[in-house]
């Protein structure tokens, strides 16, 4: 694929935000042209940037697969980013706020395939056959433009607002576990914050996974076997400070916690 030199410039402009830590301007209010396929584009000249650098893929995201949050930016479907390995950190980890620019935790059900998934026509079902496991996460989301003043086309370019990913160690099999009804608590500092269920991702996760293998094809992009994919959070997202513990329990599925610093 030719990127044109306009995608190229918002790519290094959004790559460039994220080493800094110096925000820009939404990127819908420098040039209202933007379509959501230029958005796309822009992302994945960033991730193209970042593997030219050494990184690799280990996963993707889905965002906005809640209805509250489709509402909020005014869409009508989920976004997504992809996951590289210098985002990935073990349970208990301790994460630097000074390596972000204002971040917010949201709390997701992992899964990690055991096959690929390849669109246009990947089912729920598909996605459960092809789950090897899944995992408790917490995601830790960042936007690189001012003050999260972000339309759809804004989080798009900006790699769905992702930042990090904390996976917990323990792995359940997907035919153990309810998905729809799987419950999860949000506790910061001890205090609890949120609740949510599976079903808040598009109605089960499996829901969410599908509609990215499909909306991927589009791209020529394909879900790989061993990697982590995010389906959205089950609750709101969460601002976090230096000195803040986040502890997100997924009932029979585990628990995961991370540390701010």
């Amino acid at each position: 694929m030719v990127v044109s030199e306009k995608i190229k410039q918002y790519a290094t402009q959004l790559l460039t935000a994220e080493k800094t830590k110096q925000s820009i301007v939404p990127l819908t209010e420098s040039d209202a042209s933007l379509s959501i396929k230029d958005a796309y584009e822009i992302q994945l000249e960033i991730v193209k940037m970042k593997l030219d650098e050494g990184r690799h893929i280990v996963g993707k995201k889905v965002g906005l697969t809640s209805v509250a949050m489709q509402k909020m930016l005014h869409v009508d479907e989920p976004d997504y980013g992809h996951l590289l390995d210098d985002m990935v950190f073990g349970n208990e980890a301790i994460v630097k706020v000074s390596s972000m620019l204002s971040p917010k935790i949201e709390a997701e059900i992992g899964f990690v395939l055991g096959e690929d998934l390849v669109g246009p026509n990947v089912t729920f079902l598909d996605v459960m056959m092809a789950t090897d496991y899944i995992v408790p996460t917490i995601e830790v989301i960042d936007s690189r433009v001012e003050d999260w003043r972000i339309k759809l086309i804004d989080t798009v370019a900006d790699n769905g607002s992702s930042a990090k990913v904390i996976v917990g160690h323990e792995k359940t099999k997907v035919n153990e576990v309810d998905l729809r009804t799987a419950s999860m608590a949000l506790y910061k500092n001890g205090e609890l914050l949120a609740t949510g269920a599976g079903a808040a991702a598009l109605g089960h996760p499996a829901h969410a996974i599908a509609w990215l293998a499909n909306k991927l094809h589009e791209f020529g992009i394909t879900l790989k076997k061993g990697e982590l994919i995010l389906p959205g959070a089950l609750s709101a997202a969460v601002v976090v400070n230096a000195g803040d513990s986040i502890e997100a329990k997924f009932g029979g599925i585990g628990t995961v916690t991370v540390h701010f610093e």
